[in-house]
């Protein structure tokens, strides 16, 4: 936005602190007017005897007004000096936060103001500043780090069809129905895969509208949604809890869900694993626990997990590797919603994956009783 040029705020303050002295000295010159000068006497009086000198009214205003100039003109010098050098002391922070703010709007996240002393307001916007930048900057090296990953991850599939259209094209007798085969799950793995970045970014903007949203019942369906693939792998699921109201996106915290479950069954221990989800309710959140048996993990691991691209591959090898955005999702999605997400190794192999969210107010727990 352009903006004509101003005075600046320095000047401004100075020119009223000067104001203000001037102000308070005519208002001190009113006062000896009106208190003192006025009872002295328009014209001298005699008494008997010798006549002494009796100042009159016009003597003291002739010997009391250019006095009274110079110090009003005192004042006014003394006012610009002093309040252009009071000025400069008390807006010398917001001079460095002026410089923080031009550099970061160049680009430089790293610069802090780190501004020393006391706490008062300069100083509390300088600290709420410098944790906003660690926040940019924090946010700004994930999204290139994710950019990195996602350019990598998309660049696979396409090479993966490219390698095998060549090999296609060089081949005499092409087996026509492998290559198709082949080429449809390249391509669904890549359509998965954007799908995910989209919920990712949709999760990330905070895009969704609010509603009242019952973890439990997310809970239920997602179980019985993937039953099947549980029983084909050999894994039972036990589900338990109690009514958990939140207020959030009913479609993404279906997808947590979903994601937290399906890991729980893919990540597991082969025909004899076990899956358990719970819902219950705590002092001001509600909590989904996901728990898997499974191979023991490390705490340093796990506090990989979450982020983009990471399939936990150490973990256990499965023949369904993912997209590797699982659990960077459900991370998103809780961010997105106000919550924590803790990952546990389970002592005895496995993972604990807690996710708390703000508990549904009463007012929005009860049924609307309108007509």
């Amino acid at each position: 936005m352009t903006r004509a040029p101003g005075l600046s705020v320095r000047l401004k303050l100075t020119l009223s602190y000067a104001g203000f002295l001037i102000v308070a000295g005519g208002l001190l010159l009113a006062t000896v007017w009106v208190f003192l000068l006025r009872y002295v006497p328009e014209r001298a009086q005699y008494g008997p005897g010798p006549a002494p000198f009796n100042p009159t009214r016009s003597d003291l205003l002739e010997a009391f007004a250019p006095r009274a100039a110079q110090a009003m003109a005192f004042l006014l010098v003394f006012g610009l000096i002093g309040g252009w050098f009071l000025a400069g002391r008390m807006l010398a922070p917001l001079t460095r936060l002026t410089q923080a703010t031009h550099l970061a709007a160049e680009g430089s996240l790293s610069h802090r103001i780190r501004m020393e002393g006391r706490k008062d307001e300069f100083r509390s916007l300088a600290d709420d500043f410098d944790t906003m930048l660690s926040r940019l900057e924090a946010h700004d090296a994930e999204q290139q780090r994710f950019a990195a990953n996602a350019s990598h991850e998309l660049r696979t599939p396409l090479a993966i069809v490219q390698t095998l259209l060549e090999v296609a094209r060089n081949e005499p007798n092409p087996n026509t129905d492998e290559l198709i085969d082949r080429l449809y799950a390249v391509n669904a793995r890549a359509i998965d895969l954007t799908e995910a970045l989209l919920l990712l970014s949709r999760s990330d903007r905070r895009a969704f509208s609010r509603e009242l949203v019952d973890l439990s019942l997310l809970a239920e369906e997602t179980t019985e949604t993937l039953l099947p693939l549980a029983e084909k792998r050999g894994i039972t699921i036990e589900t338990t809890g109690t009514q958990a109201a939140t207020v959030g996106s009913d479609a993404l915290l279906q997808q947590l869900t979903t994601n937290l479950v399906h890991n729980a069954i893919v990540h597991n221990l082969p025909e004899a694993g076990t899956v358990w989800v719970a819902t219950s309710v705590q002092p001001g959140t509600v909590v989904l626990t996901v728990e898997n048996t499974g191979a023991k993990l490390t705490d340093q691991l796990v506090c990989t997990l979450a982020e983009p691209f990471q399939r936990g591959t150490q973990r256990i090898r499965t023949d369904h590797a993912g997209v590797g955005l699982g659990l960077a999702i459900v991370s998103s999605i809780t961010r997105a919603h106000d919550g924590t997400l803790r990952l546990t190794p389970r002592a005895d192999g496995g993972l604990r994956v807690t996710v708390e969210l703000p508990v549904a107010s009463p007012r929005r727990t009860q049924p609307d009783e309108r007509t």
